[in-house]
């Protein structure tokens, strides 16, 4: 996929980015994501999936709009998707983030801001929409914090998000930020990022003795691939292999 971010080049090889356009209907903005999820899961090991996220239109606080519940539907899985993917994931967001980009914002690994930035809320007459926004803040940051955010329906400045972690970075210099990001990609490759990912997840609701399983798994495959790569140890002269 081409890059739309200004002044941004592709990084060769690691690089997949997408534009995600905010003037675009639900149904649109569906199928732009998974089309870029399709894409991303036919990339090799080690490829970093970019969205940029744009500047969301005047009415972009009135999300999702006249649409049907199967439509908020596969929106919600579109973004999952995003979520789940092997690769590591980045978000640039600028100006005014809110409904379908805070939702892209919140369900990558790596999220940068560029000065300015405002997250907003989706408002629809009055009302907090009540879409797996709630559910990444409440993941994010703690069921106290996401109150408060939700409860008072205000806008959060860069500075705010950062102090949250809801922003990892600000990205004065986008192109250098997003190539350094993505480097990390040679050490974080294939399916055992999104392992460590859902591991983090899980951690806030399951209980030790039931995610100690899973993390053990994830340590034996970790000692099989360091026995791999590790050279074999060379053995004296005169002297057998034990």
């Amino acid at each position: 996929m081409t890059t739309e971010l200004p002044g941004v080049e592709a990084p060769e090889g690691i690089g997949l980015f997408a534009k995600v356009d905010g003037a675009r209907t639900p149904a649109e903005l569906t199928a732009l994501i998974n089309s870029a999820c399709d894409q991303a899961e036919k990339q090799p090991d080690g490829t970093a999936v970019i969205l940029d996220l744009g500047e969301a239109p005047v009415e972009h606080e009135q999300w999702p709009g006249d649409v049907t519940i199967q439509t908020v539907n596969r929106w919600e899985r579109a973004v999952r998707r995003v979520e789940s993917l092997d690769g590591i994931t980045i978000a640039v967001a600028q100006g005014t983030c809110g409904g379908h980009a805070l939702d892209l914002l919140l369900a990558v690994d790596f999220r940068m801001g560029v000065p300015g930035l405002q997250l907003q809320l989706p408002v629809n007459d009055g009302h907090i929409w009540p879409g797996m926004l709630l559910y990444r803040l409440v993941r994010h940051l703690g069921l106290a914090a996401a109150r408060r955010i939700v409860m008072r329906g205000a806008d959060l400045s860069l500075g705010q998000a950062l102090d949250l972690g809801l922003i990892d970075q600000v990205a004065d210099d986008v192109q250098g930020a997003v190539h350094a990001a993505t480097a990390l990609t040679e050490r974080m490759a294939d399916r055992e990022t999104a392992v460590r990912r859902q591991l983090l997840l899980e951690a806030a609701s399951v209980e030790y003795d039931d995610a100690l399983g899973a993390h053990l798994a994830a340590c034996e495959r970790e000692l099989r691939r360091l026995r791999k790569e590790r050279p074999a140890a060379s053995v004296p002269a005169g002297r057998s292999r034990a």
